[in-house]
């Protein structure tokens, strides 16, 4: 069942991809093909509850490569991977053309895959990423992720003794805590792995870091949603990453980034964090920009 017990029931899939099988999780639906592309340190349960709000999309999310159930596939890692993984999908399932909808480090890799491949990829959806600010030259790519995500860059040198102690770390989260319930506890458990009383975070920090670096500092990613055939909108929290009032985006920085606003139309969600605009309620606003971006419109 899914986590509110209603809404299409989730179920996965494994697609070949360079080095193995991408595991993508499918709330199947009549309706256009959506794929959903998860954070830098995610994974595919990050998107239940949008899922919910599109029961007539079909919406596939992959666990990306280094993460959850994709953590055994190698390297090369880096954003241009993920493309790869995407086309693979779409090409696995014998369609022409996908919406992408992106989170966070999810978000470049949407932007970075529509700009290389418009006719795969004609319309993207970014939640509260895919518009970069390159880092100062030098800079040391953990510290800065460190800075920047926090408690998720954190976890992944803990162990934890029991399931119980890891879901007692998530829920201190400040950006988490408020928002727990079903859809975050699935996708906090999704990350676990290990043995007690070693169990740990999923993620391959090779590929964190290599992912870090490319949304950080490779101009290719930077510039891909300034492209003119990444055509879409832009949503953006109002908070932060530990629910702090300074978000990673606000109305000037995004003013001063020069997005087409007819290409790409950007809005804030209003009482949300970076992780709680995929929630409820927030995230019948994501699926509603889902629903314009589809061909034909998407079913609510």
């Amino acid at each position: 069942m899914t986590a509110s017990g209603t809404g299409p029931v989730p179920q996965d899939l494994t697609v070949p991809v360079h080095g193995g099988g991408l595991t993508v999780t499918r709330w199947p639906g009549p309706g256009p093909l959506v794929i959903a592309v998860h954070g830098i340190t995610a994974n595919s349960l990050a998107f239940a509850a949008v899922a919910e709000e599109l029961p007539d999309a079909d919406l596939y999310a992959p666990d990306l490569r280094g993460r959850a159930a994709g953590a055994a596939l190698p390297g090369p890692y880096g954003l241009a991977a993920h493309v790869r993984d995407l086309l693979a999908l779409l090409d696995h399932l014998g369609r022409r053309q996908a919406v992408l909808l992106g989170h966070s480090m999810g978000a470049f890799v949407a932007a970075l895959a529509a700009a290389r491949h418009p006719e795969r990829f004609p319309r993207v959806v970014l939640v509260d990423g895919g518009l970069g600010f390159p880092a100062p030259a030098g800079t040391d790519i953990d510290e800065l992720l460190r800075a920047v995500i926090g408690p998720a860059m954190q976890r992944l040198s803990m162990t934890f003794a029991d399931r119980e102690e890891y879901l007692a770390f998530f829920r201190a989260h400040p950006a988490l805590a408020p928002h727990w319930g079903p859809w975050v506890t699935a996708y906090v458990e999704r990350d676990l792995t290990g043995r007690a009383p070693e169990l740990r975070s999923s993620c391959v920090l090779d590929a964190v870091r290599a992912d870090g670096a490319d949304v950080l500092g490779d101009p290719e990613v930077l510039a891909a949603v300034h492209q003119p055939q990444v055509r879409g909108a832009l949503l953006w929290a109002e908070r932060g990453l530990l629910d702090e009032p300074r978000a990673l985006y606000d109305a000037a920085r995004v003013a001063a980034a020069g997005l087409d606003p007819d290409r790409m139309p950007a809005r804030r969600v209003d009482g949300t964090n970076h992780y709680s605009i995929l929630f409820p309620p927030a995230a019948a606003e994501v699926a509603a920009a889902v629903r314009a971006s589809a061909p034909g419109g998407v079913g609510g």
